[in-house]
């Protein structure tokens, strides 16, 4: 069984930083897709980034190009989410997420997912 634990979220203020963590646990993800989707409270749940499991490849929201660097450690099973220069529009909970289906932007290309950890950007 496939879970995926995400942590490191918590309150900074506009122009900080933080970095999510997730560690996965009860497959071998060799050939998978490994992502971040994030939601605001009355809001749809939208993708933020993924990078295949080589870390060959990476893909972003526009929202958060040159702010946001995903990647991952297949050593330990873990994926992490470097946020720079954040602001309100940021204020989501972010969810780790799993899949095969390619680097995809919808909620329907990835098969498993954390139960999400809050960012909250504030003065």
């Amino acid at each position: 069984q496939v879970q995926l634990v995400e942590s490191g979220g918590g309150l900074v203020q506009p122009g900080g930083s933080l970095r999510l963590s997730c560690a996965a646990s009860g497959r071998t993800f060799s050939g998978y897709v490994i992502g971040w989707f994030r939601q605001a409270p009355g809001l749809e749940r939208e993708f933020v980034a993924a990078i295949s499991w080589s870390g060959y490849s990476t893909r972003y929201t526009e929202s958060v190009k040159g702010r946001f660097t995903i990647s991952r450690d297949s050593t330990k099973n873990a994926m992490y989410l470097q946020m720079n220069s954040l602001s309100p529009e940021d204020t989501a909970t972010y969810y780790c997420v799993v899949g095969n289906r390619g680097l995809g932007a919808f909620t329907d290309d990835y098969d498993y997912w954390g139960q999400g950890t809050q960012v909250t950007v504030s003065l």
